[in-house]
């Protein structure tokens, strides 16, 4: 039977652990075994400047969160090693991050995750992770619109180029015409 200081450090951990839950829009729940730790410290880094946070915890402590947090589906998937990832802001950042690295390490595998408090299937996981980044999507969206007001933008110079060429060549008709008189 743990002792009283023992029971309190996990109630505050689970406790800690439902309300990053409830605050974050994504989370990833992952199998970690057998990657080194270069590998780890590398994913580490990858996920932190992403604004992701990864931490390992035990399974009855991600079931009791879990179920604190209202995100109710994940048992089954809790055994073996886990970690856990979750982003407050980009939907996709974990799932991109974890799944490329989970594609190249033959023991690392994505078990579960979650979007606003839903548990998703592995096939959704897997389609967030070939979004591109939240920067790349911006990127995209707004050349789109600049799109059509930079060729507006082009054939109103152009109209303006032809206008004063053609306002041009009559005055220096005229100054020709000037000076050979």
């Amino acid at each position: 039977m743990p002792s009283q200081k023992v029971l309190e450090q996990k109630q505050q951990m689970v406790a800690e652990l439902a309300e990053r839950i409830q605050g974050s829009v994504a989370g990833i729940i992952v199998d970690y075994k057998g990657i080194t730790v270069a590998d780890d410290t590398k994913l580490r880094k990858e996920l932190r400047e992403s604004n992701v946070k990864y931490t390992v915890v035990k399974n009855s402590l991600i079931k009791r969160a879990a179920e604190k947090a209202g995100l109710n589906g994940i048992d089954d998937v809790l055994n073996g090693t886990s970690a856990i990832a979750t982003s407050d802001e980009d939907y996709v950042a974990a799932a991109r991050i974890l799944q490329k690295f989970a594609d190249s390490h033959e023991n690392f595998s994505v078990k579960t995750g979650y979007l606003d408090n839903e548990v998703i299937s592995l096939e959704k996981i897997q389609s967030l992770a070939k979004l591109p980044t939240r920067e790349v999507l911006l990127a995209n969206v707004l050349g789109a619109f600049q799109a059509p007001i930079a060729s507006f933008a082009r054939a109103v110079q152009a109209i303006v180029d032809k206008s004063g060429e053609a306002a041009e060549a009559p005055a220096e008709a005229e100054a020709a015409e000037t000076a050979e008189a």
